[in-house]
């Protein structure tokens, strides 16, 4: 916004950064009254805060497999009517990935352990900077971390069966 040449539009939205990231559950008095600002003046930036908060509610985690499906389609069919090029972008992407979305929500699977996993990798190796020898970062990392075992939901659920 600091860079733009009209610095009343810059004005306009200030201080609205914050109460369009977080969840609308965790907006204080302020960023309330900013967000109710911003439905009023309507244009693309609200149709995106909309578009966002539809998407969010598809991976809330509490709706079976059917309303999943419902809303992605609610979602890609919004977005494409937005002509918001990024949103229209996504749209097309949940379409031709909707089934592997659909699945893994189904499972429970995502990739936040494995992330996880990485970044403290990432940061064992930083401090293993300037060793002699990757094996001596390698030990470092097998013994910070220990023995690593991913197991999948499904699999999970399978060997808690007697």
């Amino acid at each position: 916004m600091r860079q733009l040449k009209d610095q009343d539009t810059a004005r306009k939205f200030k201080g609205a950064r914050w109460a369009l990231l977080k969840n609308p559950g965790d907006l204080n008095d302020d960023q309330t009254m900013t967000l109710r600002k911003l439905k009023r003046k309507g244009g693309d930036l609200w149709r995106a805060y909309k578009l966002k908060e539809a998407l969010r509610e598809v991976f809330a985690g509490d709706l079976s497999d059917e309303e999943v499906g419902e809303l992605l389609d609610r979602f890609c069919s919004m977005a494409q009517r937005s002509r918001l090029k990024p949103f229209v972008k996504v749209a097309q992407t949940i379409r031709k990935r909707r089934d592997g979305i659909l699945a893994a929500i189904r499972l429970g699977i995502n990739n936040a352990s494995h992330e996880g996993l990485n970044r403290r990798v990432r940061l064992i190796i930083n401090r293993a900077y300037g060793f002699h020898s990757a094996n001596a970062a390698l030990g470092l990392i097998m013994l910070t971390l220990g023995p690593i075992e991913h197991v999948l939901p499904h699999e999970h659920h399978r060997s808690s069966d007697p």
